[in-house]
C-alpha cells in the first residue's frame, strides 16, 4: 500500500471520518484491481 494512502487512512480513522474512509477504501480496491501493463522487462528493471 502506498505511503500516502496509509497516511490518509490513519488520519481519516483518527478523525472518525467515515466518508473519507470509504473513499480511500474504494481507491485502494481500484488500485489493487487495476491490471498491470505488461511492458516486458521494463517493470523488472532489466532493460539497459
Amino acid at each position: 500500500m502506498p505511503q500516502w494512502l496509509c497516511n490518509q487512512l490513519m488520519r481519516a480513522f483518527q478523525k472518525k471520518d467515515s466518508r473519507q474512509i470509504r473513499l480511500l477504501n474504494d481507491c485502494w480496491f481500484f488500485y489493487r484491481s487495476k491490471p498491470l501493463k505488461d511492458d516486458g522487462d521494463r517493470q523488472t528493471g532489466l532493460l539497459p
